[in-house]
């Protein structure tokens, strides 16, 4: 097949025009193009009038060599590459010890399934419940400010981005298409099939559930083994190697393979592997709070006209700014549509996050607005767990200044940009449940973050109209944007200080979202699988 990029066609085409444009651009009659496939389809809004969809397709036709021959100088009509995933091992029929994946969040779960698909038969341990169970119990916070320390938004089946937007897009380098492999994994478990294609795909939570009942459900029909409120506690180490982990209810199995896929909140499990002498360091993350607009508002400035279109859906957006004391001020994952969601894990802490189901049709726009901070900032040159305890403190300030509820502290941006605290709401309702306590946020955040939150609002609102609208809603805190810390890792994907352990996923510093996760799950199952049949030679 030939793969053509950057064909551009009106939002409003007929299904036959991309077959008239693929023929026009290899100077073809329409009758010799044969089967074509989108591999990705964007939009181009620069020209607010005259929105295009950009199209990158693989195309059948019959004398491919030639064609090739007679474009070789257009990098833009090239052979499509073969992206199919091929397994790097099969399980021998005697293990010497099963491998065991610490957490099921994105990067657990395909190291899971991966590892089952080749027969090592994995043995899975979730500290928190079944996806369905955890739903609820997450419910209870929202509804009754009734938390669950070991059930909840980052703890249980799916992880973190369970509750999300879903998005499954990463600016990670992925030369071995690992990232079709988590995409084509998702779309056998049910998700819709644009997700193959469309340039920012999304899932939404709601589907994510089933979804990952059924993955779940793949990896035991292969001899998986998936145990939940299974705390790991500690590993067993000895001569620097693993030999086997030590669950919160004393069990202790054994193994020589660890993939440790913990998530970015997993606080206890970090402190527990650093007291038994895991290499860890601390690493740069970013704090800040959730921006509310109404989608309307963001879907005229970002699409004009076309604002609306169902071909389109919600708009989304993605700013950076330099401030003037040098901190970085970005846009961190964006909710078209979607809500703001209490994420804490620990009691008496409030931690913001945002949520969109697949129809992405709520009223408010949200988004992460977050300011760099650096091991410096908090005192990690020495201490790779200082950086939690940095996000402990804003988040235990935060639960008081919601009123000490779960109830999370919120101010107007024409307030926060004036220094004054709010004392009413203006039109934009805060969706945040269990629900929004008015103040003053200028404590919230360190005085750095604040005064370049401050610089950034009024610059962003020059490329996106109305984004410093004074009601435009702020609700504090972001904090948990990425890992506080990395755990170092070599070429063989193992711990630099412990054989046998394989860092993995958000938690461990590797990846940044769901997709990023998974392909870093994928490439550590791989490095499991070959290590296996090392070792039980």
């Amino acid at each position: 097949m030939i793969r053509i990029q950057e064909l551009k066609l009106p939002l409003e085409h007929p299904p036959e025009a991309l077959r008239t444009a693929v023929a026009a651009r290899l100077r073809q009659p329409v009758s010799a193009i044969g089967h074509i496939s989108v591999f990705k389809r964007s939009h181009d809004a620069r020209k607010k009038n005259a929105l295009m969809f950009i199209y990158t397709v693989d195309v059948d036709v019959a004398d491919e060599a030639t064609l090739l021959a007679q474009f070789c100088d257009d990098a833009k009509i090239r052979p499509t590459p073969d992206m199919r995933y091929r397994f790097v091992a099969r399980a021998p029929a005697q293990l010497k010890s099963r491998p065991v994946v610490v957490g099921f969040g994105p990067a657990g779960i395909f190291a899971a399934l991966v590892l089952a698909q080749m027969g090592f038969r994995p043995i899975v341990l979730e500290r928190g419940k079944a996806v369905r169970e955890r739903t609820r119990d997450t419910w209870k916070l929202w509804r009754n400010h009734q938390l669950d320390p070991e059930s909840n938004v980052q703890f249980g089946e799916g992880g973190a981005g369970t509750f999300s937007d879903g998005k499954l897009y990463s600016q990670v380098k992925d030369p071995g298409f690992l990232g079709r492999k988590v995409l084509s994994e998702f779309v056998k478990a049910g998700a819709p099939e644009e997700i193959l294609y469309v340039a920012h795909p999304h899932i939404g939570t709601f589907r994510l559930v089933s979804m990952v009942e059924r993955m779940r459900a793949e990896i035991e029909s292969l001899g998986g083994e998936i145990r939940f409120q299974s705390r790991v506690t500690g590993l067993d180490i000895q001569n620097g190697a693993v030999r086997g982990v030590t669950l919160a209810s004393g069990e202790h199995i054994a193994t020589r393979h660890v993939v440790l896929a913990l998530g970015h909140s997993a606080r206890d499990t970090f402190a527990a592997l650093h007291a038994q002498g895991v290499r860890m360091e601390a690493k740069p993350f970013a704090v800040g709070f959730r921006i509310e607009h109404p989608q309307s508002l963001i879907d005229k400035a970002r699409l004009g006209p076309s604002a609306g279109n169902p071909l389109l859906g919600a708009a989304d957006y993605k700013l950076v700014y330099h401030a003037g004391n040098g901190r970085a001020v970005y846009s961190f994952c964006m909710c078209p549509g979607g809500q703001v969601v209490a994420a804490t894990s620990e009691p008496g802490c409030v931690v913001t996050n945002g949520m969109s189901q697949y129809s992405r049709a709520e009223r408010n726009a949200n988004a992460g607005l977050v300011v760099n901070v650096t091991p410096e900032d908090y005192g990690g040159i020495d201490n790779p767990l200082a950086g939690i305890e940095f996000q402990r403190r804003l988040e235990a300030h935060a639960f008081e200044l919601g009123g000490g509820t779960y109830a999370a502290p919120g101010q107007r941006v024409g307030d926060f940009l004036a220094g004054r605290p709010s004392t009413q709401l203006g039109p934009v309702i805060p969706s945040y449940q269990p629900g929004v306590h008015l103040t003053d946020l200028s404590t919230a955040l360190p005085d750095f973050a604040i005064e370049a939150l401050r610089e950034a609002i009024p610059a962003f609102d020059r490329q996106i109209r109305g984004f410093a609208d004074p009601d435009a809603m702020l609700t504090g805190v972001e904090t948990r944007t990425s890992s506080p810390l990395r755990i170092p890792r070599g070429d063989d994907f193992q711990s630099i200080s412990t054989r046998g352990l394989y860092p993995s996923g958000e938690g461990a510093g590797y990846a940044g979202g769901i997709l990023s996760a998974g392909i870093d799950g994928i490439k550590v199952a791989e490095a499991v699988a070959l290590r296996i049949l090392i070792d039980n030679t």
